[in-house]
């Protein structure tokens, strides 16, 4: 405890005086529609003296001297579906997505991650590490994850230097262990399997670990309030919080696993305040959770992201962490994958998401199929990247680029501090890195070209956001 809070004062107290050394210069790097060029570099461009702006023009305020939330970190999710596609591609190619997801300096720089406990839609079949009726779990075993997952998560830490904070989620527990003894359709955990289920965790985490791969944390379940007709399981927020607070919480603990980040709810932002404090007011079951994981899926009703639902909870419970857990765009057409749509939902969300107190952001795949897939209920989706097995190449979506405007310049570490823009036809947040560096990104998702002036404490420069466009803006 006493190196921890050494440590967090060190990290304070340079970020601090990075927030007060004096900025001189700024490199805008660019993805535009209808434009060549991805992540195209304009500067480094010196700041000057800028005197008090009038209410014509248009500017983003910066202030590094206010800052919020720390990022854990940005990444995608490394499911079976995603594995599977991986080895059907040539060994260059591979290699090619590994360094575009991972690579700090050629990639986009993905520091966080996902993936499933037993199956989920997204594997080509429905499986189970246990026998059926075993609740001593002695026929535990991951003997299908050696095939394609487990050796595709080594590469991915093996591509992002070591390190990747992996979180596992479960989609159903077996089917014998649920009152409609079946993994699909909803269904509920059966009471006196309560402790079974809790120790299943505990035996995933640790088999993946003694494969070598460190797990950050976990997820109680997947979407805990859908009837899918894919791997699911209903918790109501009294039986998610009893669950964590009786069984799943304790035995983490008795494991000597308390140190895995706990995350509840894993579901879309609509129920997000009712989950958050139903589990958070109950402090014996508060103690065990370190965050509120949530999705964007809420828009199925017709309706928009709620983003002010994440704001409430951040304000409401601010010693707890708010994790985006999963987004994907559905319904996947091959024939959309150079829609420019695609790439602005995930900017759109991962701003306000972001400025509503969001530390770490998941993507779903990171890799699908060219019919969004393989998915063995035919739930087919886009991801940032397809793979075209058909001919061995990789097709890379804006999504991918819109992310990278994101995970390739903010670490993890930084702060996150003031971005306002003075219209709302630009959308902006921004963070102090550890370095010292402020990275500012700015979204412009209208048809037209957009003057503004980035601003900060008296300083700044006049630049051009292009029609349909996401800028970084690197401040050193």
């Amino acid at each position: 405890m006493k190196r921890t809070i050494i440590s967090s004062l060190v990290v304070c107290s340079s970020l601090y005086a990075a927030a007060q050394k004096p900025l001189s210069t700024v490199t805008i790097y660019t993805t535009a529609k209808g434009a060549a060029a991805h992540f195209a570099s304009s500067g480094p461009i010196a700041l000057t003296k800028k005197p008090q702006p009038v209410e014509t023009e248009l500017a983003v305020f910066v202030d590094p001297g206010k800052t919020f939330q720390t990022m854990v970190g940005i990444g995608g999710a490394l499911t079976d579906a995603a594995a599977e596609t991986f080895y059907k591609l040539p060994a260059a190619k591979q290699k090619e997505l590994l360094t575009a997801y991972y690579s700090k300096d050629k990639g986009i720089g993905y520091t966080f991650a996902r993936t499933n406990i037993q199956s989920c839609d997204f594997s080509s079949d429905t499986y189970s590490y246990v026998a059926d009726n075993d609740p001593l779990l002695k026929t535990f075993n991951i003997s299908h994850d050696k095939k394609y997952r487990i050796p595709f998560i080594k590469e991915a830490y093996k591509a992002a230097g070591g390190k990747l904070d992996m979180f596992v989620s479960p989609w159903s527990p077996p089917a014998w262990m649920k009152d409609n003894n079946n993994v699909i359709n909803g269904g509920k955990l059966k009471p006196e399997f309560d402790q079974s289920w809790a120790n299943f965790y505990v035996k995933f985490i640790k088999a993946y670990e003694q494969e070598g791969i460190k797990i950050w944390g976990l997820t109680v379940q997947n979407e805990p309030m859908a009837k899918q007709r894919w791997e699911s399981c209903i918790y109501t927020a009294e039986e998610e919080r009893d669950f964590v607070k009786n069984y799943l919480g304790p035995t983490l603990q008795k494991q000597g696993l308390g140190n895995k980040k706990l995350i509840v709810w894993d579901h879309n932002r609509d129920l997000l305040y009712q989950r958050a404090s139903t589990m958070l007011e109950d402090p014996a079951a508060a103690k065990y959770v370190w965050g509120i994981g949530f999705h964007w899926y809420e828009t199925w009703t017709g309706a928009g992201m709620a983003f002010e639902n994440t704001r409430r909870v951040a304000e409401a419970f601010p010693s707890k962490h708010l994790v985006f857990t999963e987004g994907c765009i559905e319904k996947f057409d091959f024939n959309r994958l150079d829609d420019w749509a695609l790439g602005e939902k995930y900017g759109t969300s991962m701003i306000n998401d972001f400025n509503a107190g969001t530390v770490a952001w998941t993507d779903w795949n990171v890799l699908l199929d060219e019919k969004g897939g393989p998915n063995h209920v035919g739930n087919f989706c886009f991801a940032p990247v397809h793979a075209d097995t058909r001919n061995g190449s990789l097709i890379y979506t804006n999504e991918y680029y819109y992310i990278g405007h994101f995970s390739k310049f903010i670490k993890p570490g930084a702060k996150r501090i003031v971005s306002a823009a003075s219209r709302d036809k630009l959308l902006t947040t921004a963070y102090l890195n550890p370095d010292g560096k402020i990275a500012v990104v700015v979204m412009n998702s209208t048809d037209n070209e957009i003057p503004y002036t980035l601003w900060i404490k008296g300083k700044g420069t006049t630049t051009n956001s292009p029609a349909h466009s996401i800028e970084t803006l690197v401040i050193n």
